[in-house]
C-alpha cells in the first residue's frame, strides 16, 4: 500500500560530518533522514515509485543499513526480503561471494534457499561508494540463477566511482555527490 508523503528533498536530511571516521573524509550521514517519519516515508516513497509495476519478487539488502531500507521497500512492493550478511551471521546454510578489500577480503553470504532462478530481485544499499560490496552482491545473487534487475541506493558517492563497477548493472540513486 502506498503512502503519499508531502514532496521532499532527500538532500534536506542528510547531515555532513566533517573528518568522520578519519581526518580528511566527509561522511554523509542519514540518521536525520531516518529519525523524521515524513522524510523516511518520502525515500521509500521514491524508491516504490522507481520499482512499482517491475515485477520484483524480491528485495535483497547488505549488512546492515541496507536493512533499513529495504524491508519498508518489500513491504511497500509486495515483495519478500532476504538479508545478505556477513560470514557466521545466518542460522541455515549458505552460499557465499569473497570480494576485494582496499586491504584484504571480505565475504558475504546468503541463505542457500532464499533466493531462486528466474525470481526477480531489486539490490538495495544506503550508499554506493566504491561499488565493492554491492558487486559482492550482484555476483551472489546471479550465482544463484536469479534475475538481477537493478541496484538502488539512496546515495552515491560519484566521485568514488562505485557505479562503474557495477557496469551490468542498472543502477539507480535518489542523491548523488
Amino acid at each position: 500500500m502506498t503512502t503519499t508523503s508531502p514532496p521532499v528533498d532527500i538532500r534536506d536530511w542528510i547531515r555532513d560530518i566533517p573528518d568522520f571516521p578519519k581526518p580528511g573524509v566527509l561522511f554523509k550521514d542519514i540518521t536525520p533522514l531516518l529519525s523524521d517519519p515524513t522524510a523516511f516515508s518520502a525515500c521509500i516513497d521514491q524508491l516504490e515509485t522507481q520499482y512499482k509495476g517491475r515485477g520484483i519478487d524480491v528485495i535483497a539488502a547488505a549488512e546492515a543499513r541496507g536493512f533499513i531500507f529495504g524491508a519498508p521497500l518489500a513491504l511497500r512492493l509486495g515483495a519478500g526480503f532476504v538479508p545478505i550478511r556477513k560470514p557466521g551471521k545466518l542460522p541455515y546454510a549458505t552460499i557465499a561471494q569473497e570480494y576485494s578489500l582496499e586491504y584484504g577480503n571480505d565475504r558475504l553470504e546468503v541463505h542457500a534457499d532464499a533466493l531462486a532462478p528466474g525470481k526477480k530481485v531489486l539490490l538495495i544499499d544506503d550508499v554506493l561508494a566504491t561499488g565493492g560490496t554491492m558487486r559482492a552482491c550482484r555476483d551472489l545473487v546471479r550465482s544463484t540463477g536469479a534475475e538481477l534487475v537493478a541496484c538502488a541506493f539512496v546515495i552515491e558517492l560519484a566521485f568514488l566511482g562505485g557505479r562503474e563497477r557495477l557496469d551490468s548493472c542498472d543502477v539507480f540513486c535518489l542523491v548523488t555527490y
